[in-house]
């Protein structure tokens, strides 16, 4: 091209000369033509989110903005060059050692701008850091673990610290020590692949056209320009896609492609296959569709409204509804001393995984091989054959860069399947941020009528609750929340009288989906709010009135189901003097202040149920040739930590060397359905079944007086040793009342919120979460606490900021991110009580701190500034209007 321009650089160390065209930008370099796929791309170009970040003469800029043109004659730095997995430098050393490594996706951002950093300031204070950091975005860690990393890889450059002895302080043993997560390394140093990162011989680029409608019949659609666009392939639309071109999860009626109608907007209504990302992306955008709008319900209360229409023509918008009656709560309310009641909300929220929704597929002879991201890859394997019309469908998951429930149904897997079947290529489908919001699922919104009754000393008599979860365009999993906020209903609190019932509408708003928690959070809200305004109308300590309304062994849950251990008591004696303090600072600075700040100080707490009745794992070990064990799981591990939670279980049990576990998780070929990585659950589920195959192993290898695959050989013994584990329960709760089996166990959290309120401007901030949690033995403490402080933090974003709106919400400044100036400081306090039927006493903890973060944070806002907030998110419009008048 003639406005072409030669550009000679040194990278990594070599000098390299390109010729590019002027609007080219670095990553595209870097990624597509030096294949250092190290850097990431997260915001599509839009400088959001940092993980692209590189280091041009000695300046940390983003390389997903910056023109090629522009760096002739610079020395640029990736992440590739810091160091490598046998030779990592100081930083990345840093990074692995203090647990900043989760998901992985934003550490090698995060790395760069930190040498960019420490190369000017080896003491940096954490004013430095989030200054340094302001726009490198982290959804898993809640930054707590980042600014731990940046002090230890100062510390280890200024020469009072050393990795040797760090790791040296590490105990010699598996099982209750932080041991740095196996793929931590890979990650940082930009060597593990994520799905973009792959990139197969001859595939094609793909790219969709989208509904730009809420709800609408679609007239015609016109691909006619599209086709004739250069580097265009090809085009198909719903007529095209092999099978059934819908997608079932709880029931068929989510389309590949839309044909006639549209659901919400985003559908998917065409793809456009091309040479080049950017040619498919500027076919896609020359086809037209015509619309005849339709009736548009985005809310529960409008889908089922007099004048509402049916959303699908196979039944009414109501699509769920779950009933739960224990004992009788409407003369209870009658004889109650007290009522406090109110009409509460929460909002659809994007999960916010940080990697794009990328799909890869190819042929491995007539095998379509899906690389997807998903957390119950069986399950989506065979979602894809039932709707594609296809069987031999291989499904494997690259490293994943978060997911946080997103990753329970499929997002891209359908349509780029779909497109490899039709065009008969290998196929890569990396969507934009926007794309990647429009095609996943959601967190559910709740609209919740609640009312709490409480006797003259306090005491909890009944809850009556009505709610409505709305589960979007499709069905999805929009039982899962129903059921389970309906389980955990009473969650940490004896109430003997419940009245509820949950239903589940569709609606034009998204698509509901798993999401942290997924339906414990926002009923959380509710109750924790009643409960802070019943403690007031009795004039009760809020840590006090949790304490004695505790539920006791021997009492009934919400379901009725006994429990025989209950430690919540233990969480709110850990909490008391934090709560005694903060509520002296609080009123002592409140008293003098004299500007627009108040500050204020709120508790919520929750009990969280793990292994659903019935629930059961399965999973093998093998011993190799070369004395080492391979665990066949499908258990995915896009950042909680499953890894590290396998390999440390085995190595316990087996008394071997944790270098001497491999882990075989990703694939549906040599592994059998597990069910999905969500609801704190494989550690209960997965763990269990690991420590049955590895107990059977061991007592194999005892019998045979060997530890080695010769000698079980010889001693006739297998080498290759199935283990399950099935959660106690039988029979199903009765249908009417919901009375009957329950989750297995519980894990216990109470929680203190710190904040300032602007009471001039409505803004809050966070200051401090404290934190109290019970959740059995801990197998590595650092990933425990990494998940608990990443819950913190996501809980705060759905507490005061984040919203999904189809149609606005299109990156990461519009969904209101948290970054690293939103964070605040944590302190967490553990008990290890062992649960008797969890994993060796531990069961999961993924959820606990999300959970009860948001009623913690409106508490402490009422205690601030008088504002009671009951419809999330809590933003300084609405705090302003629910301040009582002056």
């Amino acid at each position: 091209m003639s406005d072409s321009k030669k550009v000679t650089f040194t990278i990594n160390g070599k000098k390299q000369q390109v010729t590019v065209s002027p609007d080219m930008v670095l990553i595209d370099l870097l990624r597509n033509d030096l294949h250092l796929t190290g850097t990431k791309q997260s915001c599509d170009r839009k400088g959001q989110c940092g993980a692209c970040t590189v280091i041009v003469n000695d300046k940390a800029v983003k390389s997903c903005i910056t023109k090629v043109a522009s760096i002739d004659g610079a020395e640029v730095i990736t992440v590739e060059g810091l160091g490598t997995p046998d030779n990592p430098h100081l930083i990345q050393e840093a990074f692995v050692l203090s647990g900043a490594v989760q998901c992985g996706f934003c550490t090698p951002g995060m790395i760069m701008a930190t040498k960019a950093l420490l190369d000017q300031n080896q003491n940096p204070t954490d004013a430095d850091i989030k200054k340094a950091l302001a726009r490198n975005l982290c959804r898993c860690t809640g930054y707590t673990k980042i600014f731990e990393a940046i002090h230890m890889a100062a510390s280890f450059i200024r020469g009072e610290n050393t990795p040797e002895k760090v790791r040296a302080a590490i105990p010699n043993k598996p099982m209750g020590v932080s041991h740095p997560r196996p793929s931590a390394m890979l990650k940082a140093t930009g060597q593990a692949k994520f799905g973009a990162d792959y990139y197969i011989e001859g595939a094609l680029e793909m790219a969709c056209a989208h509904s730009t409608e809420h709800h609408a019949k679609i007239l015609s659609v016109d691909i006619s320009e599209a086709e004739k666009m250069p580097g265009v392939v090809g085009v198909m639309t719903a007529k095209d896609v092999p099978g059934t071109n819908v997608i079932r999860m709880m029931v068929p009626d989510e389309p590949i492609l839309c044909s006639d109608t549209t659901f919400k907007y985003g559908d998917a209504i065409a793809i456009v296959a091309a040479e080049t990302r950017a040619q498919a992306r500027a076919a896609a955008a020359k086809i037209k569709i015509k619309y005849e709008p339709l009736k548009v319900m985005r809310t529960s209360r409008e889908a089922i409204a007099p004048d509402a229409v049916p959303i699908h023509p196979f039944g009414p918008n109501l699509c769920v509804t779950m009933p739960l009656k224990k004992g009788d709560a409407a003369t209870a309310i009658k004889k109650a001393a007290a009522v406090v009641e109110g009409n509460f909300t929460t909002q659809m929220v994007h999960q916010s995984p940080l990697e794009p929704e990328v799909t890869v597929c190819y042929f491995d002879g007539d095998e379509l091989v899906v690389l997807g991201r998903s957390i119950n890859i069986h399950a989506a394997k065979a979602q894809l054959s039932e709707a594609l019309g296809y069987d031999k469908i291989r499904y494997e998951e690259p490293y994943v860069g978060g997911q946080f429930g997103i990753k329970a149904t499929l997002s891209t897997e359908q349509v780029c399947a779909a497109a490899a079947l039709y065009f008969k290529k290998p196929v890569r489908y990396v969507p934009n941020i926007d794309e990647s919001m429009w095609l996943s699922s959601k967190r559910h919104p709740f609209d919740m009528d609640a009312k709490l009754a409480v006797d003259d000393k306090g005491i909890i008599t009944a809850y009556d609750i009505d709610f409505y979860v709305n589960t979007g365009a499709y069905m999805t999993v929009a039982f899962i929340p129903v059921s389970r906020a309906l389980n955990m209903l009473s969650s940490s609190y004896n109430m003997p009288n419940i009245e509820a019932v949950g239903k589940a509408t569709y609606s034009n708003d998204g698509s509901g989906g798993a999401a942290r928690g997924a339906g414990p959070p926002q009923a959380c809200f509710a109750l924790e709010s009643l409960i802070d305004m019943a403690a007031e109308k009795c004039g009760i300590d809020a840590l006090e009135f949790r304490r004695k309304n505790s539920l006791k062994p021997g009492q009934g849950k919400a379901t009725g189901m006994i429990v025989k251990q209950w430690e919540f008591t233990d969480m709110c004696d850990l909490i008391k003097p934090h709560w005694e303090r903060a509520k002296k600072d609080v009123a002592e600075f409140n008293k003098k202040a004299t500007g627009d700040i108040r500050r204020g100080v709120g508790i919520a707490a929750n009990s969280f149920g793990i292994g659903d009745p019935g629930d059961k794992g399965q999973l093998a070990v093998e011993v190799d040739p070369d004395d080492g064990i391979t665990i066949y799981a499908a258990i995915a591990d896009p950042g909680e930590g499953n890894d590290s939670m396998l390999t440390q279980l085995a190595a316990h049990v087996l008394d071997m060397p944790m270098d001497k576990i491999r882990l075989y998780t990703r694939k549906t070929d040599k592994t059998v359905g597990m069910g999905p990585a969500a609801g704190s659950r494989m550690t209960f589920m997965g763990g269990g079944a690991l420590v049955d195959a590895c107990e059977k192993l061991k007592a194999a290898m005892d019998e045979a007086k060997t530890k080695t695959y010769k000698g079980l050989k010889a001693a006739g013994k297998p080498t290759r040793y199935e283990g399950t584990k099935v959660s106690p329960g039988e029979g199903r709760p009765d249908p009417k009342t919901m009375q009957g089996p329950s989750m297995t166990t519980d894990v216990h959290n109470i929680q203190m919120a710190e904040v300032e309120v602007n009471i001039k401007t409505g803004a809050t901030k966070v200051i401090k979460i404290t934190t109290a949690v019970d959740a059995g033995p801990v197998i590595n403490p650092q990933a425990f606490t990494g998940q608990l402080e990443g819950g913190m933090d996501q809980g705060v974003g759905f507490a005061l900021r984040e919203i999904f709106d189809g149609g606005k919400t299109k990156d990461w400044v519009t969904f209101k991110f948290p970054t690293i100036n939103d964070s605040f400081k944590t302190e967490i306090m553990v008990k290890e009580t062992p649960r008797n039927p969890g994993t060796l006493g531990s069961t999961g903890i993924g959820e606990m701190t999300m959970v009860s973060t948001a009623p913690a944070v409106t508490n402490a806002i009422y205690n601030a500034c008088g504002a009671r907030i009951n419809h999330l998110p809590a933003t300084p419009e609405k705090v302003l209007a629910a301040m009582p008048a002056k």
